[in-house]
Formats: structure tokens, sequence, C-alpha cells
């Protein structure tokens, strides 16, 4: 949804039929350097974009693929790519993105693999060092006035119950990467009508407020 309106706002359309032509006519290129599911590329190609996907997990790029075989025509797949991201993005690659858009990992929330190289299986400062270089090397593709566009929720330690603060994080590698942020958003979740029940009981227990939505960060790379 988030992903819909942004894009339908930048063209200035608010006709899916219409904003389709338009990107057929441009065929703007998105990188998802955290890829995850499907949903993601599929819609981007769906809109008329061009879609490339980094996932860590060759099972999760399976699903992908056939989904988007099952969704959309055989001539317009996104392209999902399996491997580290932080290595797949030291290779050269035939052109620069328009756009970057993409949902990491919220450090340790939730364990995806066992694999060593998977951000989630990280200690914080490792992860910090490693989600860094992807963000970095992610800019590194994109063109001059690009956007890069994350969508981040914070998440607590689990010992100490303070908040680890991924959207400073988030932040500040965008910053170390040369961009800077251009619009903020807030993206309500699904539980927000069973946050007042859920409110009192979290209180009492922990004194922790329940958190109803995620944080949508708009970054633009600077022409100059």
């Amino acid at each position: 949804m988030v992903f819909f309106f942004f894009f339908q706002a930048e063209d200035g359309i608010r006709d899916l039929v219409r904003s389709r032509g338009l990107g057929d006519m441009y065929k703007r290129q998105i990188l998802d350097p955290f890829a995850g599911g499907s949903v993601r590329g599929i819609v981007a190609n769906f809109l008329g974009f061009n879609y490339t996907g980094l996932e860590l997990r060759p099972e999760q790029v399976e699903s992908n693929r056939q989904q988007g075989l099952d969704i959309l025509p055989i001539t317009n797949q996104p392209q999902w790519y399996e491997g580290d991201s932080d290595m797949l993005l030291n290779d050269k690659w035939n052109f620069d993105f328009d756009i970057i858009f993409s949902c990491p990992p919220y450090m340790d929330l939730e364990v995806y693999s066992d694999r060593p190289d998977d951000l989630s299986t990280l200690n914080d400062a490792d992860f910090t060092l490693k989600y860094e270089s992807i963000i970095k090397k992610s800019c590194d593709k994109l063109k001059k006035d690009g956007f890069a566009i994350f969508v981040v929720g914070d998440v607590r330690d689990k010992k100490t119950g303070y908040y680890k603060d991924l959207i400073t994080i988030t932040k500040m590698a965008f910053y170390k990467a040369g961009l800077k942020l251009y619009n903020e958003a807030i993206l309500l979740e699904n539980g927000l009508n069973t946050a007042a029940m859920r409110a009192d009981k979290q209180f009492t227990a922990g004194k922790k407020l329940v958190k109803v939505h995620q944080n949508v960060l708009i970054f633009k790379k600077p022409s100059l």
C-alpha cells in the first residue's frame, strides 16, 4: 500500500491504468536489497516498473519467482537474485537504479535463518556494520536525484527492554552514504483497532506503550 501511493503521488496520477502507462514509458528501475517475500516485486512490475530484488534464502527466491509467474505475464516478471546483498552489490551492473525501496530485517526481532551472513542472526554491532555497507553499496548504484524508501520499525533489546533505535541507525546509514532525508510518513499497523484493549495490560506489566506504527523514511540523492 505504501509502495502504491508513493508512486501514484510521484507520477502525479491517481488512476491505476494511466499510472501503468507512464511506468511503461519510463520503465524506471527499482532496487530492493532486502527483498524478503514477493509483494514489492509483483506490485512494482504490475505498476510498470522494473524490479530487482536481492534475497539471501534460496527457498524464498524460488517461492517469489513462482508467485510472480502465477500473477504476472511471463513478459513482465520481477527479477529476484539469490545471495548476500553485501556481496551481490559488489558486482558490476549494466545500469543504475532510479529508486531503492525496501523493508530490512528489524535486527533480531525475527530470525529468518541460521546462516552466518543473515543480518537477523548478528549481534547489534555486526548488524549495524553490515547494514550500513549494504545501504552504501545500494546508494552507489542509485541515480542522482533518485529516491530511497525504507519502511522500518523499532525493536527492543530482549534483555533490557530498551529500544535499539533502528530508525536512527537507518538514517545515519543513509547520511553516511551521501543521501538526505526528504520525506517521512507513518504507516499504521493492522493491530490499531485492538491497541486500546492491549494497552492497559502491557503498560501495567512493563511500563511499555503499545506500538501501532512503522516509519516510512524517504531519502533523496543530491544532484551535486
